[in-house]
């Protein structure tokens, strides 16, 4: 998801996807732990990115 669409997207659907996507993080942290190997190696670095972007912009809008 680019930044664009992150600040395009309303309070309540950012805070609606912050916690999908933290929760799909904690899915693909445990599955790590376990030794699973990941289809996708590089969603782990995504969805952090995506977490900081709508932390950043929520963090920016309280201000």
């Amino acid at each position: 998801m680019k930044f664009k669409e992150v600040l395009a997207m309303t309070p309540v659907d950012r805070e609606k996807k912050l916690k999908e996507s933290k929760m799909e993080l904690l899915k693909l942290r445990a599955q790590v732990s376990q030794g699973t190997v990941l289809k996708s190696p590089g969603q782990v670095k995504q969805l952090k990115k995506l977490i900081a972007q709508i932390s950043s912009v929520k963090e920016e809008g309280a201000k």
